[in-house]
């Protein structure tokens, strides 16, 4: 049985996905992506954990590590000060999640407190796009 990596590459080939590989750095951005927050709103009162939802149109999502042209995979950054680079592999902390699997969503553990949101998308091998697809800056509050 093929591991779930090569099974979706496998997939990909078969459907006659054009798949490519390349050394590590950033991926050209087809214009007009956009990445964006379906939920939680901008100001928004949650509880926690908080439900967040990624939007993207112009690209598609593909896991890490698979590389399709015009997909990548969501980060989502967390009260991130200062910025990653944005020319580097994205690194995994608590300010930089990761979400390789190709999720689209997911809940989040958080303290009560004020906090900024911003989504990236990366490529195969975490890098953010150039230019980058990111979306704005969403700030919420975690009520107790």
């Amino acid at each position: 049985m093929l591991k779930p990596r090569l099974r979706d590459l496998a997939a990909l080939l078969l459907a006659g996905a054009a798949v490519t590989v390349h050394a590590a750095g950033p991926s050209p951005a087809p214009d007009g992506a956009e990445l964006y927050f379906i939920a939680p709103s901008n100001g928004a009162h949650v509880k926690s954990p908080v439900r967040v939802q990624f939007g993207l149109r112009g690209m598609g999502v593909a896991p890490a590590g698979v590389e399709v042209p015009n997909t990548g995979h969501h980060h989502l950054l967390i009260n991130a000060d200062p910025m990653p680079d944005m020319t580097q592999p994205l690194p995994a902390s608590d300010a930089v999640r990761h979400f390789g699997k190709g999720q689209t969503e997911t809940e989040v553990a958080l303290e009560p407190g004020t906090y900024t949101l911003q989504l990236v998308l990366g490529n195969a091998q975490h890098v953010p796009f150039d230019p980058p697809v990111m979306s704005g800056t969403i700030t919420i509050t975690v009520e107790p």
